[in-house]
């Protein structure tokens, strides 16, 4: 409960801090709290062009020049703060209508939501509005989908509905049916503002919740009805000139849209054989997720459920903007792997989509380039038909199988987490920056301690290596290289041979990475290439203009400043020691030693760092691999037994076979 009581009061300083940022951003940055420039000046809904063209439905547009009026700033204010908190409100419901619910679950939902991209992305152009038809739609499926699943009974008078049965009996069938009827025409309200939503009434009635799912039809109707009575000629334009607002769509080929369209016409695809590839791949995606959706939705789980149709629609819709990406936070609930290390694959991936650029995600390579834009998209699409969610009736739904402290970890969810960790690190090592007269000043101190110490070795050294261009190309190639190839390949290793060593290395390194981050924030260290008038040579980059350095490809997202204490050598001194303990021959336990001597005489020959850093990257090893014995002891450590209980009731006494047993009284 204090772990809920915390994250509680965590979700709630987000979205505070997401509600203050949003209203502190100037008026002239915000497109508005709703689109009002839809057809405000009382003309067509569809007379404008690019980017100011409105792609809503008629009935949208209609609500838009009721709604849109007022003080801008007033009414940005307004919506803001209404959205956030119904957008909370939702998170927590979603939570609750999950099986097997945890406390933390509904905190940390929201605390997913406020830091998710679409939410972010809306804020900052001030249109939280757009999320309404989602949140409409996600509420009226929870009360369609709310409550036992009817079932035909048999009777007197024959087989009749079991929710009919029980609502002539006043029992619970009357609330739920009110409730499933309720929940339809909201869906139904929600597709004439989207109608790709409507989609979502098809596993309602195949999952035999057929009256929710007529009641959205007709909610439909009626509501798109009233768009065609009030605004007859943009009813024309919007459901018939452009086949359901199909051609209306805004540069639907930039990255924010993440339809299967959009995602196409980023491929170079144009023209009529991309509509009919377009349409055709649509068609198939709907007709698997349809279907999984109504299975998991006949099955007592309906997050998973509205998860698939809701992915499912960004296959249909000619564009998919941000407010139409949230469908893919509720996929988080399905549960996959049979297995309690596969468990947090699919959750964590869903969430690293949410929450980070899909190019940060991946490595920086022109081959993955496609796979970052389309990241969301192809998040959905796994979501729509490919991850098999386990049933409530397998027994691994509640239980799955423990591995066990030797098991092997999941292999997927460890490059996930790698990958995440150190974009992580990239982001902090980027941001712990000092200015250059105290790196500069703190360079000085560094050399003063080393003559003073008579270990000043590194100006020597690194025109020793400066003489050899074979030498100083060889050094640069393996500063550049083997700092990440070498610890990547022995984690890799160990999670193949030894995947109980795996998990302590892996957490040790860890631990070492994070004291190192600190020392680059508290102690910003100019490296020797770095210091003016001290006659260091970067043999990478050459000569530098220290008031504007450059280094090649990395300028302005590197750290000059990260300099102490050397992770070059700690990692380097990590991989020895974890060789050591687990190399099966002596020949290897003692050449690895030779790793992080070659490592520091590489960095201190490049002019990248001083002895004392590599002194430094010592002391974070051993900083790293305290504090993960420290928390694997306690972790291990036994429970002190409870208090004894009562005395039970005294045994029977055993009488051997055959014999009666007496009754008593």
């Amino acid at each position: 409960m204090l772990g809920a009581a915390a994250l509680w009061v965590i979700a709630a300083f987000l979205v505070v801090r997401a509600a203050v940022a949003a209203l502190r951003r100037p008026a002239e940055e915000l497109d508005g709290p709703l689109p009002g420039w839809a057809g405000t000046g009382g003309g067509s809904l569809y007379a404008g062009e690019g980017d100011d063209r409105f792609a809503g439905t008629p009935l949208d547009g209609l609500l838009v020049r009721h709604l849109g009026g007022g003080s801008a700033v007033d009414s940005h204010a307004v919506w803001t703060c209404f959205l956030l908190l119904l957008l909370a409100a939702a998170a927590v419901l979603a939570t609750r209508a999950a099986p097997g619910r945890r406390p933390w679950h509904g905190p940390f939902a929201v605390c997913l939501l406020t830091l998710s991209l679409p939410v972010r992305e809306l804020l900052g152009r001030g249109q939280l509005a757009l999320v309404l038809p989602a949140l409409l739609a996600l509420g009226g499926w929870l009360l369609a989908t709310a409550g036992p699943n009817p079932r035909p009974v048999t009777g007197r008078s024959g087989a009749l509905p079991g929710a009919f049965e029980n609502f002539a009996r006043g029992g619970w069938g009357a609330h739920a049916e009110g409730r499933r009827l309720a929940g339809g025409a909201l869906l139904g309200l929600a597709a004439a503002a989207q109608p790709v939503l409507l989609l979502l009434a098809v596993p309602l009635w195949a999952a035999g919740r057929r009256r929710g799912a007529l009641a959205a039809g007709v909610a439909f109707g009626c509501a798109t009805a009233v768009g065609w009575l009030a605004l007859p000629g943009d009813s024309v334009t919007y459901w018939l000139r452009n086949a359901a607002g199909a051609g209306l769509a805004a540069a639907p080929g930039e990255a924010g849209s993440q339809s299967l369209h959009s995602a196409l016409l980023r491929q170079g695809l144009h023209g009529p054989g991309e509509r009919v590839l377009c349409l055709a791949l649509a068609l198939a995606v709907c007709a698997v997720a349809l279907r999984r959706a109504a299975r998991y939705c006949r099955d007592g789980q309906p997050l998973p459920a509205a998860a698939v149709a809701g992915c499912a629609t960004l296959a249909l819709a000619p564009a998919a903007w941000p407010h139409e990406q949230l469908w893919l936070l509720l996929a988080a609930q399905g549960r996959w792997g049979r297995r309690t290390a596969d468990r947090p694959v699919w959750p964590v991936f869903v969430a690293l989509v949410a929450v980070v650029e899909g190019a940060e995600l991946l490595p920086k390579l022109d081959w993955l380039a496609v796979f970052g834009e389309n990241l969301p998209l192809i998040a959905a699409l796994l979501a729509a038909c490919a991850v098999p969610f386990l049933p409530r009736s397998d027994p691994r739904w509640a239980a799955p199988e423990a591995a066990g402290p030797a098991g092997r970890p999941n292999l997927l969810l460890e490059l996930v987490l790698i990958r995440a960790g150190y974009a992580a690190y990239s982001w902090i090592r980027s941001y712990a920056k000092g200015d250059r007269h105290t790196a500069e000043r703190h360079g000085h101190q560094v050399l003063d301690v080393q003559e003073f110490l008579h270990v000043d070795i590194e100006h020597w050294l690194n025109h020793t290596v400066a003489k050899s261009a074979a030498l100083a190309d060889a050094m640069d190639f393996y500063y550049a290289t083997f700092h990440f190839v070498v610890p990547l390949s022995l984690l890799g290793w160990l999670l193949v041979r030894h995947p109980a060593d795996y998990r302590q290395a892996r957490a040790w390194l860890g631990c070492t990475t994070l004291f190192g981050l600190v020392g680059f924030w508290l102690y910003p260290l100019a490296p020797p290439r770095l210091m003016p008038g001290l006659g260091f040579i970067d043999t990478a980059n050459g000569p530098q203009d220290l008031n504007d350095p450059r280094f090649g490809a990395l300028t302005g997202i590197t750290n000059p400043y990260a300099a102490m204490p050397s992770l070059h050598v700690g990692w380097a001194l990590w991989c020895a020691l974890t060789l050591w303990r687990v190399a099966p021959y002596a020949w290897l336990r003692l050449a690895g030693f030779a790793y992080p001597v070659l490592t520091a005489a590489v960095v201190m020959g490049t002019a990248n760092h001083y002895l004392l850093d590599a002194v430094g990257g010592v002391a974070v090893v051993a900083a790293g691999y305290a504090v993960t014995r420290a928390v694997t002891r306690l972790l291990q450590a036994p429970r002190p037994a409870g208090p004894p209980g009562p005395p039970g009731p005294p045994a029977e006494p055993v009488r051997p076979t055959g014999q009666p047993v007496p009754q008593r009284g």
